[in-house]
């Protein structure tokens, strides 16, 4: 698959890495594709990754993650309404403390035929750099539509390493941006710090 990394931070620049090396062509959309940053992140990817603007990555991509700051997620789906349309778009961005904390309706309405997911959002990056504490292997809760392009979506989350958790549509957003609350109240205002997980254990 050609995927687009919107985002070169920690949480974009690790998945971009991780499925560039399972083999996607994976594409950097930044406001800056020649910063140093930028190109730190790519001599340590391998050759399946590259760097562009953000219109040149989502024009030609198939996959698009969505790892920008949360007010810029409109700007750019406004923007590129008509290339992400129809394509698979994974909003992984946060705000905390308001009443919506995810993106999902401003990315319906800019393109209401693209298969949207709700993932990456509930954990530290740190998890999607190394997901395994000793034999156990981080879980990736999610949502999103169902069907083949579900497949596609519990590929990359294994491709990152994790164990795909599915729990329904859209409409159990909430539920997946509870454990991102969860998360960040454990991980700051618990002080159990950055390296923690969420695991899901069955008897």
């Amino acid at each position: 698959m050609k995927i687009a990394v919107l985002g070169s931070g920690n949480i974009g620049g690790t998945l971009g890495v991780k499925w560039a090396q399972a083999g996607h062509q994976v594409v950097i959309g930044t406001r800056e594709p020649g910063s140093e940053k930028v190109r730190q992140l790519l001599e340590s990817a391998g050759e399946n990754i590259t760097a562009a603007t953000t219109v040149q990555a989502i024009e030609a991509s198939q996959g698009i993650l969505f790892a920008i700051p949360y007010a810029a997620v409109e700007i750019v789906a406004q923007a590129n309404s008509r290339s992400l349309d129809g394509k698979l778009l994974i909003d992984a961005t946060n705000n905390f403390g308001a009443a919506v904390v995810n993106n999902l309706a401003t990315l319906q309405r800019y393109a209401p035929k693209a298969a949207l997911y709700r993932a990456f959002n509930a954990l530290g990056w740190e998890n999607f750099a190394n997901p395994r504490y000793g034999e156990l292997v981080v879980d990736l809760f999610y949502c999103g539509q169902d069907g083949d392009r579900r497949d596609e979506m519990e590929t990359l989350i294994q491709q990152a390493g994790l164990r795909p958790v599915y729990l329904g549509g859209l409409e159990l957003a909430p539920v997946v941006d509870a454990l991102g609350t969860l998360w960040v109240t454990l991980a700051f205002r618990q002080g159990w710090g950055r390296e923690i997980a969420l695991k899901l254990v069955q008897r």
